[in-house]
C-alpha cells in the first residue's frame, strides 16, 4: 500500500457556508467528519478578503485538532506576508505551503519560479522564520524539474506540484506530457531529500495515473473535486474514497 497523505482542503466549505450569514455548513464539523473518514489532515487558504477560509476558522480548527496533532496535520497555504505570519505563530501548524499569489487571484495556478533576487530574499526570509517555528516549509511549483535546485537553495523543506493543467489535459483525454514533467520534478525534488506534495484540481479519475507515475509523493491536498463528488458520495465517503486513490498501488 501506497504512504501518500490525503489532506482535505476545506476552502469550499467555507465558501458555501459564506452565502449565508447562518454558519452553516460549519467548517469544524466538517474537518471532524474528514478525520474520522481517515485523512491525514487539513489544508486552508485563508485569502486576505475571506472569501471562503476566514482567520478566526484556522484559529478554531487548529484549537479542535489539537488533541488530533501531529499525526493529523494542519496545513495552512498562502502567500509570505505579516498577515499570513502573525495567523502561522498563533496556529503553529505542522506545513505551510507558500504560493505566489498576489491578493486578488481567483485561486493559485502558478508557482514560484525563484528567478529574481527579490522574490528569493522575500522565500528565503519567510521560509527561516518558519522552520524556526517548527513549520515544515513547502513551496507551490509548476510541473517544472529546473525550479527544484532553486527551491532548495532559498531553504524550503519541499514542493507542491501544480497538477491543474495536467488535469485539464486528463480530463481531455491526454495529459501523457504534463504528467512526466510532474515526474520529472518529483524526481529531481526525492534525489535531494525533498518533500513532494501534490495538489490542484485532482479527482478519483485522475489520481490513479499520478500515482502510478510518481511512486514518491509524499501528500496530496485536495478540495474542490472532493467536495464536488461528496455531493452526490457523502463528505466521509468521498474522502475514503479519495484516501483509498491515493493509497493504491
Amino acid at each position: 500500500m501506497r504512504s501518500t497523505r490525503l489532506s482535505v482542503n476545506l476552502n469550499k466549505v467555507a465558501l458555501l457556508r459564506n452565502s449565508r450569514r447562518t454558519g452553516v455548513p460549519d467548517v469544524l464539523e466538517f474537518a471532524g467528519i474528514v478525520h474520522d473518514a481517515g485523512a491525514d489532515g487539513i489544508t486552508v487558504h485563508p485569502r486576505p478578503d475571506e472569501r471562503h477560509i476566514r482567520r478566526s476558522d484556522v484559529t478554531g480548527l487548529a484549537a479542535l485538532m489539537r488533541p488530533w496533532r501531529p499525526g493529523f496535520e494542519l496545513n495552512i497555504e498562502g502567500y509570505p506576508d505579516g498577515r499570513l505570519m502573525a495567523l502561522i505563530e498563533e496556529t503553529r501548524p505542522e506545513q505551510v505551503t507558500l504560493v505566489p499569489d498576489p491578493p486578488g487571484a481567483f485561486t493559485s495556478e502558478e508557482g514560484w519560479k525563484l528567478t529574481e533576487a527579490g522574490e528569493c530574499t522575500l522565500v528565503r526570509d519567510y521560509a527561516a522564520r518558519l522552520r524556526a517555528l517548527g513549520c515544515r516549509v513547502i513551496l507551490f511549483t509548476d510541473p517544472d524539474a529546473a525550479v527544484v535546485a532553486r527551491v532548495q537553495a532559498v531553504g524550503a523543506d519541499g514542493i507542491e506540484i501544480y497538477t491543474g493543467e495536467y488535469a485539464a489535459q486528463a480530463h481531455r483525454g491526454g495529459g501523457a506530457a504534463l504528467l512526466a514533467s510532474c515526474a520529472a520534478a518529483a524526481a529531481g525534488a526525492s534525489a535531494r531529500g525533498m518533500v513532494v506534495n501534490m495538489g490542484h484540481d485532482l479527482n478519483l479519475a485522475n489520481i490513479p495515473a499520478l500515482v502510478a507515475a510518481i511512486p514518491n509523493i509524499a501528500e496530496a491536498s485536495i478540495g474542490h473535486e472532493l467536495t464536488a463528488d461528496a455531493l452526490r458520495m457523502g463528505f466521509g465517503a468521498a474522502t475514503r474514497a479519495y484516501r483509498a486513490a491515493l493509497r493504491a498501488g
